[in-house]
């Protein structure tokens, strides 16, 4: 069984919002480093931003296919479909998460990170979006 906040629009939208916010902010911060040639505090920002992805998007990605969604399932089987492809696009999160933690410790700060990390906050972003609109709104 899924806890409150995963049922309510407004608290759920607000774990989406922070998990986007800290992101965001942390790859900026990650950006301007790296981008003025400051490679090991750039390299330490990596290992938080594995970190926020970890603990924030795939544990909340969890907890929602821990319950949540079966929960939406009993209620509305016609949502099978929706709920598999934000199944997958929480698969394809996971998938590059692990491929940038197989990049870092070969030292590998560059633009195949990079791209990795940016990847997964717009694959975020959509995935937020598609599950308010089909699994938290009135729809």
């Amino acid at each position: 069984m899924s806890g409150p906040s995963l049922k309510k629009l407004h608290a759920h939208r607000s774990i989406h919002d922070g998990v986007i916010t800290e992101g965001r902010d942390l790859m900026e911060k990650f950006l301007k480093l790296y981008n003025n040639n400051q490679i090991k505090l750039a390299r330490m920002v990596t290992d938080e931003l594995t970190e926020h992805w970890e603990t924030r998007a795939i544990a909340h990605a969890d907890a929602e296919e821990e319950g949540f969604y079966q929960e939406k399932l009993d209620q509305k089987p016609e949502l099978l479909e929706k709920v598999n492809k934000l199944k997958r696009d929480h698969e394809l999160l996971r998938i590059l998460l692990g491929e940038i933690k197989e990049l870092l410790p070969r030292d590998e700060t560059h633009e195949d990170v990079i791209d990795r990390f940016k990847t997964m906050q717009i694959l975020m972003q959509i995935h937020n979006r598609e599950e308010e609109q089909y699994l938290l709104s009135d729809h």
